[in-house]
Order: structure tokens, then sequence, then C-alpha cells
């Protein structure tokens, strides 16, 4: 079980907040029923009731017996569950627990974490950010958000998201590049979902926060992914889309995040591309327009906000010449002909340029630039 700081209180949680965890897990099926007709319509609605309101409504046969079950569960028991489970717990009477989410009508009544306390006490301050998009991103939605999530990282801010495909998974593994990531998730804090993103998971457990509104042990419901929105909206200062198509849950987060009375952006996308039409739809309504981390930093501190750069090593001549080709065509044999080198020697520069974080490759085997910029550039 990870700690407080020196000097930092320790995350706490009481009793009968706890026990809402353990509540809405039990009722899960019932609240699926009821929430899902289509997608996020009540499950906000739902999570604004109390204990007995909520069993009554979604499971009103069942709600005594439910509501009796969990009144009986041990407060030791649940405490032994969350430290078994390598996690910490925070509630609404914690005074570090997030002001964001105890302000909400709908917000959780306690937090189910791992990993770095102390990003529990950041998350009130004006320096989060919540990137999200479709999980079936385009290899540019995945570059766009990895390297919009680097920036703001390295601008000191945390990027939140909540660790699915495609966007959420490429922001977490770019912040984790060069700063703080929170993942909030829709199923408990200690099951890595999706299961592929295991090895992300013990990342954000190890140099991040990972937190959840559920008992350990829970898998998620489809319901709980708007549940687990609002929290991501009410978190960020502002929340990016990078891709989405229209009919697409990131919306629902930007709205739940209009509600919260967070600011809201999206990174343009071809307007060709049915998989950026939400993005697009949304700047056409007013969102701001982010093409990069300098855009969110301006939105956010305003005009004057200090520049960011991400700067990588230095690069000898023949580097140089590669990555500057690399700008006016995406195809190595066309860098090749540009040049007049060998295809040969483009490839080795190209595999070294993407060892130094300059370029990315895509599965069909194009090359395009990453967000960092040569310490000689100016």
């Amino acid at each position: 079980m990870r700690v407080a700081g020196p000097g930092a209180p320790a995350p706490s949680a009481c009793a009968d907040c706890l026990r809402r965890a353990w509540l809405l897990v039990a009722l899960s099926a019932h609240i699926e029923r009821m929430a899902t007709g289509s997608p996020g319509s009540r499950s906000a609605e739902l999570l604004r009731l109390s204990d007995a309101d909520l069993a009554a409504a979604v499971a009103p046969k069942d709600a005594d017996r439910v509501l009796e079950r969990i009144a009986r569960i041990p407060e030791a028991g649940m405490r032994r569950r969350i430290d078994d489970a390598g996690c910490w717990a925070s509630c609404h009477h914690d005074p570090r627990f997030p002001q964001a989410l105890r302000e909400q009508a709908d917000g959780p009544r306690s937090l189910i974490c791992c990993g770095d306390p102390g990003l529990l006490g950041r998350l009130d301050a004006e320096e989060v950010v919540t990137i999200v998009g479709s999980r079936r991103a385009s290899v540019y939605g995945r570059e766009v958000a990895r390297d919009l999530a680097a920036e703001l990282a390295t601008a000191g801010l945390v990027v939140v998201s909540g660790m699915a495909y495609g966007i959420d998974g490429a922001a977490h593994h770019g912040a984790l590049e060069a700063g703080a990531t929170v993942a909030v998730l829709g199923a408990a804090a200690d099951v890595a979902y999706p299961a592929a993103h295991r090895a992300l998971h013990r990342r954000i457990c190890g140099h991040g926060l990972v937190i959840s509104e559920f008992a350990p042990g829970a898998t998620p419901w489809r319901w709980c992914f708007p549940a687990r929105n609002r929290i991501m909206a009410a978190l960020g200062w502002m929340t990016v889309v990078v891709e989405a198509a229209r009919r697409s849950g990131s919306l629902i987060t930007a709205e739940m995040a209009t509600e919260c009375g967070r600011d809201v952006g999206a990174v343009p996308g071809p307007v060709t591309s049915r998989g950026s039409a939400g993005a697009n739809e949304l700047l056409a309504r007013g969102a701001c327009v982010v093409r990069d981390a300098q855009d969110v930093l301006d939105a956010m501190l305003g005009p004057g906000a200090p520049r960011i750069e991400r700067r990588g090593p230095a690069l000898d001549p023949a580097l140089a010449g590669v990555l500057g080709a690399l700008e006016r065509t995406p195809f190595p044999d066309a860098v090749a002909s540009e040049l007049g080198i060998p295809a040969s020697e483009v490839t080795a520069s190209l595999a070294r340029l993407e060892q130094l974080g300059y370029v990315s490759c895509s599965a069909l085997g194009t090359y395009s630039r990453t967000a960092l910029v040569p310490p000689e550039a100016r």
C-alpha cells in the first residue's frame, strides 16, 4: 500500500462512504438494466440518489436485502480488501478528496486508488487536463494524443484519461514520458481494463495514480463507463477531444465537462474522416482549437503563458537532413530520392530517429514527425 509523502496526511475514507463502493458493485446488474437505454442517459441521474433511494429505484424487490447485506460488511473487512488489493482510499470527509468531485451532485462518495497519494492533492489545482477520444483511433489521432500529453506533462500539468484503447492509452503513454498521469477506471482500481493494458496499468500504478469508485476486484458493466466519464470531466480544467466520431462517448464527456463549467477543446481532423467528425463538430460549435499543448495553456492561463518546446537530443547533419525531408514526404523511398542517398542509409537513419523520439512509424511503413524539436532549431 502506497503512503503519503513526509509531512502529508495519509488519505482516508470512513466506513459509510466506503460502503457505497460495495453497494454499486452489488447493484451493478440492476443499474445496467435501467441506465443503458441510450449511452450515458441515466447513469448520472441514478448516481445522485442516496444509497436507500438508489437501491429502491433500481432493485425495488431486493432493495432491503441488498442494503442489509452491505450494512453488515465489517469495516475491517473492507479495509483489508483494499489493502490486499494494494490500494488506499479517500472519501468526502477526507481533506485531500478533490473538491471538484465533492461539489458534484452525482459525484463519487469515495475513491479507491492505486498509486501515488500525492497526485490526489494536485487534482484541485488549475493544472489538470482531461484527454479523451476514440477507441478506434487512427495513427494520426494516437500520435497527436501522445505528443499532446507529453507536452502538457512537460509543462507540469497532470493528464487525466480513462485507460481505454486508442486515444486514452496514447495519452497515458505520452504523459508518462514526461510527468504525471491519472487513470479513471470503470472497473476497480486494481483491475487492468482492458486486459491488454495490464502493462500500462502497472506503469500508472507505479508512476501515477489509478482511481475508481468501485470496490476492489469489480469488473465493469456498460453503465460504468459514462459514470467514469463524469469524474474525468469534473477533474479536468479543460477536456480535450482528440478524435471522435459523431456518436461517441467522448462527446458525452465533453458535454459533461461543459455542464461542470469546464472548458472544452478539440483537435481538428480531416473533414473527410468519419473518425474526426465529432471533434470537428465541437469546433464548429465553439470549442477551443487545440493544435498543440500551447493552445491548451493559452486557453487555461490566458495569452502570455510560458511557451512549450520539447527538445530532443542533438542530431548530426545526416540525421537532420532525413528529418527535414520527412516533413515533405512520409515515404522512405521518396526521402532517399530527394536526398540522393541509398535507401539503406535512409532506413538506418529513420530507425535512429525513431529511437531518439523524433519520428514514429505506422503499420503501413510510413513515417511522421513527433513534437520533438532538435536543440539547434530556433
